[in-house]
């Protein structure tokens, strides 16, 4: 063994780490980035679709358009992921040709281009707060308030001069 001022064989010592900054290395080790884009395996995996059904689906939806990498592999975006679920869904689950899900999906695309208020609403709940057309009536009514008002208003000047 070498002993001197430049080797120093004695054991390490321990020294105590502050809790918290092992704990926030800790946090930031198991910090996951999420992926921007997914390779076609992992598409297949997530979705339970076969990688060359996958491919299929391109040629037959336009909306299912990935990128490919320099190496000219699929990468599929977040927003692809979710149009090959939602075509798994009409063609699988809702049992529609690959024409009807075209057609559906092409429904869906321009329904979402169309501004807020001009959508059909599926839940009159969810109808914005808009007052419904006031009667005839009602509007008599309130004429006649405001009348009565004004009037009232001028007798208390009057008084009140």
């Amino acid at each position: 063994m070498i002993q001197g001022e430049f080797f120093d064989t004695t054991p390490p010592v321990a020294t105590p780490v502050d809790e918290s900054v092992e704990r926030h290395r800790r946090s930031l080790q198991e910090y996951v980035i999420p992926k921007l884009y997914r390779s076609i395996s992992e598409v297949s995996a997530m979705t339970g679709i076969e990688q060359y059904v996958l491919r299929y689906w391109e040629t037959e939806f336009d909306e299912l358009k990935p990128l490919k990498n320099r190496a000219g592999n699929r990468i599929y975006s977040e927003k692809e992921i979710k149009v090959v679920a939602r075509i798994k869904e009409l063609l699988r689950d809702q049992h529609y040709t690959i024409e009807g899900a075209r057609n559906v999906l092409k429904q869906e695309r321009e329904l979402e281009r169309q501004p807020v208020e001009a959508r059909p609403v599926k839940d009159k709940n969810q109808l914005a707060i808009i007052p419904p057309p006031v009667s005839k009536e009602v509007v008599a009514i309130v004429d006649e308030l405001k009348t009565i008002r004004a009037k009232l208003v001028e007798a208390r000047n009057l008084l009140g001069a």
